[in-house]
């Protein structure tokens, strides 16, 4: 699961992370026209290879070798696949870089973008207008980041994740649309004395319940996407306090119990016992070898009168700073994520790709659903700050499923996300 390994990673490395960035190499100063990687490929002489660096999951890798195979043909350009975990390639790449061992291009999720700039590994790219024009907004802005002053992207974007709401049929008859449809679900099917539910969802978990609170007003930070004020946080504006409140409503006697776990809600929703969950493509899989046919996906609800702000989070391939071959390694990316090769990416590895016409060409009716989520999904913040929300709004999330008043709870958790800040030196 790309969010929960991602951050995992990042939260038993960060250590490692500050130490590498004290001894990240001095960089030109990069600027809104972009880098020497944007140049065109035809001012660069012709490597006789590149190396990439691509994740150690076997769709992945069958997908990305079609792929690279056709590149082969196309330039005559020698592409070496080197099977790294996409958690392990940062701190690998700290090390093999300065040595001339890495590769030219590497493969990561959009929240780290933060942390491998400052470390210095990635170059900024500039994607060609008509490239860009593929991608889904969501994925350009994922990738764009703001360092030292300067705005670009880092990274050709390759896949997209969001998540919503599956269903049941046998117990949920019509996709639930607004919030308070699932609200219903949960107040005429559950019977907690049989472990059955109408709706379930994690208490404490930011990833899954930030559409509650973006749909009233709230927001992480100020700025836009990759340009964030970190001293500016709206997780305890009035429109987090409304959003706190109806979250706060689904939990309770003869409601979601705050205790409730992920196995929990799997288990009773594969057993048949809960209508409706909230998830992520990576789930799809077990739920129908659960459920069958009796599976369906449905959009996020709309909350406040509006489609649900999910969370979306990118994977893309970067160019390495210590690449020699920056503007054909950044051309091979363009290669990897055009139409028709992330269109083969999602028939054999079977994620969702961000370009506008595979997305549109979807036919099986979940991943579909999924891609319409897509539309009104919010990039996850890529700068390092982002690190420190997610532990103190978490508890935030469970003293209010517990039922303690919302506005001082909030209060609370941003003052002390504000504290992590300082004190972790996040302020980039």
């Amino acid at each position: 699961m790309f969010r929960k390994s991602s951050f995992l990673l990042i939260a038993f490395s960060i250590f490692a992370i500050l130490l590498l960035a004290a001894c990240a190499p001095d960089r030109q100063e990069s600027s809104d026209e972009g880098s020497e990687s944007g140049d065109s490929k035809e001012t660069a002489e012709k490597p006789e290879s590149l190396t990439i660096w691509a994740n150690d999951e076997e769709k992945q890798l069958e997908a990305i070798k079609d792929i690279v195979a056709d590149y082969e043909e196309e330039t005559g350009i020698k592409v070496n696949v080197e099977v790294k975990s996409m958690l392990e390639q940062m701190e690998e790449l700290a090390l093999a870089g300065p040595e001339g061992n890495g590769p030219d291009l590497f493969f990561q999720p959009h929240d780290r973008i933060g942390n491998i700039v400052a470390q210095g590994l990635a170059e900024p790219v500039e994607i060609p207008e008509d490239v860009k024009n593929t991608y889904s907004d969501a994925a350009v802005e994922a990738v764009t980041y703001q360092y030292d002053g300067n705005t670009n992207q880092y990274g050709f974007p390759a896949v997209i994740e969001t998540y919503g709401l599956f269903y049941n049929t046998d117990i949920v008859e019509e996709a639930p649309e607004t919030i308070e449809d699932v609200k219903n679900l949960l107040e005429t099917k559950t019977d907690p004395a049989n472990d059955k539910y109408g709706f379930m969802m994690k208490p404490n978990d930011l990833y899954f319940s930030i559409p509650f609170f973006f749909n009233y007003g709230a927001y992480i930070f100020g700025g836009e996407a990759g340009e964030y004020d970190t001293k500016d946080i709206g997780l305890n504006n009035e429109g987090a306090i409304a959003g706190g409140e109806l979250f706060q409503s689904f939990f309770g006697k003869g409601k979601i119990p705050p205790s409730t776990t992920t196995d929990v809600i799997d288990g009773l929703f594969n057993d048949g016992k809960v209508g409706a969950v909230i998830n992520g493509p990576w789930a799809i899989v077990g739920y129908k070898e659960a459920i069958g046919d009796k599976l369906a996906f449905a959009p996020f609800p709309s909350i406040n009168g509006e489609p649900g702000q999910t969370f979306v989070g990118v994977k893309s391939w970067m160019v390495s700073y210590y690449s020699e071959n920056k503007e054909w390694a950044a051309d091979l990316a363009a290669f990897i994520t055009n139409p028709e090769n992330a269109q083969h990416y999602y028939e054999v590895a079977g994620e969702l790709v961000p370009s506008k016409d595979a997305l549109n060409a979807i036919e099986d009716p979940i991943y579909a659903a999924f891609a319409e989520q897509i539309k009104h999904g919010v990039p996850m913040p890529s700068t390092p700050a982002m690190q420190q929300v997610w532990g103190p709004f978490n508890n935030a999330l469970q003293f209010i499923a517990e039922g303690e008043d919302v506005k001082p709870v909030l209060d609370e958790a941003v003052e002390q996300i504000k504290t992590n800040i300082e004190a972790s030196g996040a302020t980039e």
